[in-house]
């Protein structure tokens, strides 16, 4: 076991930075995310537009990709965070909620209705001086 780290020892210096890294940046990004979607979120049946979606088609693809790259950013590291410290749950609702795709939207009421994901969400929604999110079913 010992020649392993020895032989390792580079990459799993990486590792631990990176999973350093992931862990600071989830501790500031997603609670500074989860206290931006708005309160009413989740209080109607159908999903809201964008606010770019009046915009010239190059901006909303431009949006809609970077979003959706975001997202699967957020999923990958909320992945990696069930295992490495972190909030991987919070994380990848983040990513889902970031993603376009059928169904979204009902997938994420799903998870939000879940009373252990709901509590962690207005308890950062408390401390960051937002109102609870609102659902509707």
């Amino acid at each position: 076991m010992f020649t392993f780290f020895q032989h390792h020892e580079s990459a799993i210096l990486w590792l631990t930075g990176l999973s350093t890294l992931t862990f600071i940046g989830t501790l500031v990004i997603v609670p500074l995310l989860v206290a931006r979607i708005p309160a009413n979120y989740f209080a109607s049946h159908q999903p809201r537009r964008p606010p770019w979606a009046v915009h010239h088609p190059f901006i909303r693809w431009t949006m809609l990709l970077a979003k959706n790259l975001a997202g699967y950013l957020f999923i990958l590291a909320g992945i990696l965070m069930l295992v490495l410290p972190g909030q991987g749950l919070l994380t990848i609702l983040l990513g889902v909620m970031l993603l376009d795709f059928p169904g979204k939207y009902r997938l994420e009421k799903w998870l939000v209705s879940r009373p252990a994901i709901l509590k962690s969400i207005n308890w950062l929604r408390k401390r960051a001086k937002r109102p609870p999110l609102e659902l509707a079913f």
